[in-house]
């Protein structure tokens, strides 16, 4: 039998798992009361526990000590009062309401509001004049390794040995033409791009190699002429996305496919797998996590990159 996520956090594991924790909790302190009622009367010696080693090697059973008991027994009521007051049975959420996620919320909120109020006088200057800042650039540098680099790499030029990650200190550009607010927008909001695997569309793979002759054709890129011309003549179910020209639409995503700059590949190969497989990528928003300020000194940074490059 299938069971969804919901089946498990039903009622019914509520209860179970808070009944597990509460009979845990009474069996430990029934055992520890069961074990240590007895006390050594005066000139009473303790049991001899057998056997005895070496001829006068001894275990006896002595009963523990009561600091130990204590100790004990207050880890047990240490733990009820957390449970009450906190989340761990079921979804009780315990009479103070706590959670993780407010918790974040909150520390997040004061760390941001520090991190404004000391980098409010660039948030309210234009991109243009923070990206030619020295010590705006440091900050947004700093800020770019520690967020961005793992894609983009510590240069900007594009996570190595993949090629999801876009070059951003080049002047080829997705979305917009590396203006200041496109680039502000794509870090805030994130950016989603994605084609529909086209192999049926195409006619198959010998579809699919006759439409990648042709767009190969379109930059200028070495191609099968005769390829290139039966790939032509389908590309009527390409042009509705890149355009009758092959230059693209930037509102859907669709990338200018007449230039050189390739984010996948520009092979043959590489091609052909994105017309029969079809890509999706993206960047996710980062204004939520990382706040404006943030987000403010990041897209001046990158802005900074590709600036000499224009």
């Amino acid at each position: 039998m299938n069971y969804g996520m919901a089946d498990f956090i039903g009622g019914f594991w509520h209860y179970y798992i808070a009944a597990i924790t509460v009979v845990a909790i009474i069996g430990i302190i029934w055992f520890l009361k069961s074990q240590t009622t007895r006390k050594l009367g005066t000139g009473e010696e303790a049991e001899l526990m057998e056997p005895t080693w070496d001829g006068d090697l001894k275990e006896l059973n002595h009963p523990l000590p009561r600091w130990w008991l204590y100790l004990f027994y207050f880890l047990i009521f240490f733990s009820i009062a957390y449970l009450v007051l906190y989340p761990g049975l079921g979804k009780f959420a315990g009479i103070w309401n706590w959670t993780s996620a407010d918790a974040y919320k909150q520390e997040k909120e004061r760390v941001d509001a520090q991190f404004n109020a000391q980098f409010q006088p660039f948030l309210s200057k234009d991109l243009r004049v923070v990206a030619t800042d020295p010590q705006a650039r440091e900050i947004g540098q700093r800020l770019f390794l520690s967020y961005c680099s793992t894609c983009h790499g510590t240069d900007g030029k594009g996570a190595k040995g993949s090629r999801l990650f876009p070059d951003l200190t080049d002047k080829e550009w997705l979305f917009g033409n590396g203006d200041p607010e496109t680039i502000k927008a794509s870090i805030a909001y994130g950016r989603l791009g994605e084609m529909p695997a086209m192999k049926d569309a195409v006619g198959g793979e010998s579809g699919a190699k006759e439409m990648a002759n042709y767009v190969l054709s379109l930059s200028g890129l070495p191609h099968d002429a005769n390829l290139a011309e039966a790939g032509k003549g389908k590309w009527a179910v390409c042009a509705g996305c890149h355009g009758e020209n092959g230059k693209g639409n930037l509102a859907i995503s669709a990338p200018d496919l007449t230039d050189k700059a390739w984010l996948y590949s520009g092979t043959e190969a590489g091609i052909m797998e994105a017309i029969m497989k079809g890509r999706k990528g993206g960047m996710p928003a980062q204004l939520d996590y990382l706040g404006d300020a943030k987000v403010h000194l990041l897209a001046a940074y990158v802005l900074s990159l590709s600036q000499g490059k224009q």
